[in-house]
């Protein structure tokens, strides 16, 4: 699976795209993780795989991602990620919440999209809180990993054809936060307004 990832990263090097990572921290192998970042792209996928790998992260994604796109459909159903439906609420925290506590057994770490959907244009969407919650509840001892995402809408711009040649891909990495120091909900009204600044930090400066 790493092989996987690095391989189709070295492709997107082929056309000029990088990937640049700022402040990433040293990862707690024997310690789960809540990855919460912002989300442009499928592309936004692999590089959190690979760049990653030593906290063994997993990803809550739509089930739509589990088929047809190579590779990433690969990964998520065949990498121990969960495949939700988003038209069934009920369901889905359902199904986040049994994921949680596998992610927790394993000593795992999870990435979770906040926005909920992805961003065609790069502007920050609100965080859509149910998933956090959920994760916060089964995995309380996690440590939250914040991560701005900037440029990789650009991929996908024109439904990925043509493909666009030398894009920065910015992976932008916050100090790193413990869950049970403040209310959930004001956890996650400040992870919103930290990676949303890091986003719009980073696509003032491309």
């Amino acid at each position: 699976m790493d092989l996987l990832n690095w391989c189709l990263l070295r492709c997107l090097n082929i056309l000029g795209i990088r990937f640049e990572l700022h402040d990433l921290p040293k990862l707690n192998r024997n310690r789960s993780s809540i990855i919460v970042a912002n989300h442009q792209s499928t592309y936004d996928i692999p590089p959190l795989i690979w760049y990653l790998r030593a906290c063994h992260p997993k990803f809550i994604s739509k089930k739509e991602l589990g088929k047809g796109l190579p590779s990433i459909s690969y990964n998520l159903k065949n990498g121990g990620s969960v495949l939700i439906d988003r038209k069934n609420k009920i369901k889905a925290l359902e199904d986040i919440k049994t994921f949680a506590q596998t992610v927790r057994q394993n000593n795992w770490s999870v990435v979770i999209f906040a926005e909920g959907t992805r961003s065609r244009d790069g502007l920050p969407k609100p965080f859509q809180k149910g998933g956090l919650l959920t994760l916060f509840k089964e995995i309380p001892d996690a440590q939250i990993i914040p991560v701005s995402i900037g440029n990789s809408w650009q991929l996908s711009r024109y439904n990925y054809f043509p493909f666009p040649l030398g894009i920065p891909i910015i992976f932008k990495f916050h100090p790193l936060q413990e869950i049970n120091t403040k209310a959930p909900e004001e956890t996650i009204n400040s992870l919103e307004k930290m990676i949303h600044q890091g986003v719009n930090s980073i696509q003032s400066d491309s």
